[in-house]
């Protein structure tokens, strides 16, 4: 087991005092700073250095921009030259990244080779189920090749002729008319509304929407420049344009059959098990969605029993429900909140640096600002989320009686003593400063499960350090660690097929005591609100992932607590069994196998 090495410590407030240390250092040692003492490079030294192999932290530099290059090149939908193109460049960083000798690296490097070989075959994999999306729903855009040759042709740098453009816009808006009499009428059985399922055509409407988009701005570069492409092709994209745009609401409305005017339509996309298990290897996690859902059923019953001893504390004999509802009803006045977060931000610094849990940086804590929640945004995140500006969720003159009242009852004191920490310090902001600071070229590799993870670290370990003051505070914890659980469960159900939308937001209702219009928010936030599939499982997951670490470096190891959460920090946001790895010392290897099999936090 590796031994961590110690560090330097200055003190945070006195800047002026490192200055004079760090001279002082170098005149002890010796070492002058004289610019006539430097040795001298021949120029045959530097333009070796200049000219050496890449690095492996430059490497995934490089990656990253290769694929930011063509994805910005290549940014249309429906486009086979695009696809191919990302191909070619994921099989030839393959050949590049298997010809490095992976035995020569160092040990951090040896990490980013495992990490950044697997985000290229996890980037291919990704192309693939794209190709096999836009497949499935080619039937629905017979025109999109026509016009995403024009798009091809402009990233090719090629001029187009002018009437052949007009021809084309006006031979796509004459094909979405016949797709459209064709779907109304009967002649293909193919086509009845209901062959289609909402989610595909909601998926093929944004596809639509950003081709429409893409073309825009493809009209933009030459109209009014080229007088003769304006005066060919100005009526035409403005009739095609407006064409695109009411087929996006055919689609989600006629083909779909879709309410678009439904605001509270909850509508996702349902990967599969198989894909989920892709998903699982790839975020090196070496569990079936199955066992983790009997993980996070483990953890839901031991958060049952917490809130029935809380609730008896609190003289309400096992109706953790009831003793909820009054925790809930404990909420600041409007206007308050924010004073209330910065209340229990301090709260927290001063809980972990009494205790010498972690090194805080003066600027960490310093930098963080508040910003409050539009009600729109709410309506997807009903509670206040984090990082270096803390979005505060909490109600506005202008939302109903009933949606203001949850909005308070949701954000109430003790939930919000709950999550501060998980926001703020130690958690997402002091990660992200951290982050921005340390192996930043890593940020490409970004995982949930850490990220996440970390927060969720933190509110299983104060737990047991005591952090809850009351039975009230309990509550609030005991609140989010089912809910975490919970996540777990009926995103992973919804994605087996196993659960209707409807069927998790009563399952948030019923076992989590969510008000309904909050587990909405959180259901529609999981399925539709751009997260990735495992997103919602990674909290807990990624929690009991760092709970077992820490167990095994601190509890029973030689690690110190602040040099084992510095460490965690210093790796970025990477999956945390290559941080379980690296901090072990562990022997890596290319094919470094997922086989870690951590345990439940309950006992």
């Amino acid at each position: 087991m590796q031994t961590p090495s110690l560090r330097l410590s200055i003190p945070r407030h006195s800047a002026a005092a490192a200055c004079l240390f760090l001279t002082s250092s170098i005149a002890c040692a010796g070492v002058s700073t004289s610019l006539e003492d430097s040795p001298v490079l021949s120029t045959s030294d530097v333009q070796a250095e200049a000219l050496g192999q890449a690095s492996l932290p430059e490497l995934c530099s490089q990656y990253s921009a290769d694929r930011g290059s063509l994805g910005r090149l290549l940014s249309f939908p429906f486009s086979a030259k695009r696809n191919a193109r990302m191909q070619r460049l994921g099989e030839e960083w393959l050949v590049r990244l298997d010809a490095v000798a992976f035995e020569q690296l160092t040990r951090s490097e040896q990490v980013d080779w495992i990490l950044l070989r697997g985000e290229v075959a996890h980037d291919l994999a990704a192309l693939g189920d794209r190709v096999l999306r836009e497949a499935e729903v080619a039937h629905l855009v017979p025109f999109a090749d026509s016009l995403v040759a024009l798009l091809e042709g402009r990233a090719e740098r090629h001029l187009p002729d002018p009437k052949t453009v007009a021809d084309v816009l006006a031979g796509a808006s004459e094909s979405i008319e016949k797709f459209r009499e064709a779907w109304n009428g009967e002649q293909a059985d193919d086509q009845a509304e209901g062959a289609v399922t909402p989610s595909a055509a909601r998926r093929c409407a944004s596809s639509v929407s950003r081709l429409r988009r893409d073309l825009a701005s493809w009209y933009k570069f030459s109209a009014e420049y080229d007088p003769l492409f304006t005066w060919w092709v100005k009526a035409p994209w403005s009739d095609l344009e407006t064409d695109l745009k009411d087929f996006e609401k055919f689609l989600e409305q006629k083909v779909g059959g879709i309410d678009t005017s439904d605001e509270s339509l909850l509508l996702g996309d349902p990967i599969g098990n198989d894909a989920l298990i892709n998903e699982l290897a790839y975020e090196r996690i070496a569990y079936s969605p199955a066992e983790l859902i009997a993980l996070a059923e483990k953890e839901f019953a031991w958060c049952d029993d917490r809130r029935r001893e809380a609730a008896g504390a609190m003289g309400m004999g096992d109706d953790w429900r009831a003793a909820q509802e009054l925790v809930r009803s404990k909420h600041v006045a409007p206007g308050q909140q924010p004073a209330l977060i910065r209340e229990l931000s301090d709260e927290i610094v001063t809980f972990l640096t009494e205790r010498n849990l972690l090194e805080i940086p003066l600027l960490a804590d310093e930098s963080w600002r508040m910003g409050m929640m539009s009600p729109a945004r709410q309506k997807f995140t009903p509670y206040f989320t984090g990082g270096e500006v803390i979005s505060i969720a909490y109600p506005t003159g202008d939302m109903d009686h009933d949606a203001k009242a949850q909005s308070m009852r949701g954000n109430n004191r003790h939930f919000s003593r709950a999550t501060v920490h998980h926001e703020l310090i130690p958690g997402h902001h002091l990660q992200g400063f951290m982050a921005s600071r340390w192996a930043n070229h890593r940020s490409m590799f970004r995982t949930p499960f850490l990220v996440e993870g970390w927060a969720l670290y933190w509110e299983l370990h104060l737990w047991d350090l005591g952090f809850p003051e009351s039975p009230e505070d309990e509550l609030g914890m005991l609140f989010w660690r089912a809910h975490r659980s919970a996540r777990i469960i009926f995103s992973l159900n919804f994605h087996l097929g196993n659960w209707s939308a409807e069927e998790c937001v009563d399952f948030l209702v019923e076992r989590v005591g969510h008000d309904r219009n909050n587990a909405e928010a959180e259901v529609r936030r999981s399925i539709q609100g751009g997260y990735g599939p495992l997103y919602q499982a990674a909290y807990m997951v990624g929690g009991m992932q760092l709970y077992a670490l820490h167990e095994e470096l601190v509890e029973e190891g030689a690690w110190t607590e602040p040099d084992f959460n510095e460490a965690v920090l210093r790796q970025n946001s990477i999956a945390p069994d290559l941080i379980r790895a690296y901090l072990r010392g562990d022997k890596l290897t290319r094919d470094q196998p997922v086989d870690w099999h951590f345990q439940g936090v309950a006992k």
